[in-house]
């Protein structure tokens, strides 16, 4: 995976995440003048969880953040340290997507 492949599906992720955290305290908030042991139970759950999954995409969006510069740094290195394999690489790339565009 690229690195700018892995940036965009990082940046999906954690979208996706807090789209669903969001739609979890919307519906937490909406239900708040519901009555009943049952539901206030199920509240207190949700809550709690909400909680859990906040702390948890913080300490994902950390991790990847990190993974990502580490990626960024080793790509780096790798370019400078050898720039003509680079160079071959990025050529071969390019000459798989040429082929496969001009299938179509």
């Amino acid at each position: 995976m690229t690195q700018t492949a892995f940036a965009s599906n990082k940046d999906r992720l954690v979208s996706d995440l807090k789209a669903l955290v969001a739609d979890t305290e919307e519906i937490l908030k909406s239900t708040a003048d519901v009555a009943g042991e049952k539901m206030a139970n199920l509240r207190t759950k949700l809550e709690a969880r909400l909680k859990d999954a906040k702390a948890k995409m913080a300490d994902i969006e950390v991790v990847l953040l990190d993974k990502t510069k580490a990626c960024a740094r080793a790509t780096d290195d790798f370019v400078h340290d050898q720039p003509w394999k680079a160079v071959g690489i990025a050529a071969l790339i390019g000459a798989a997507v040429g082929v496969l565009i001009s299938r179509r």
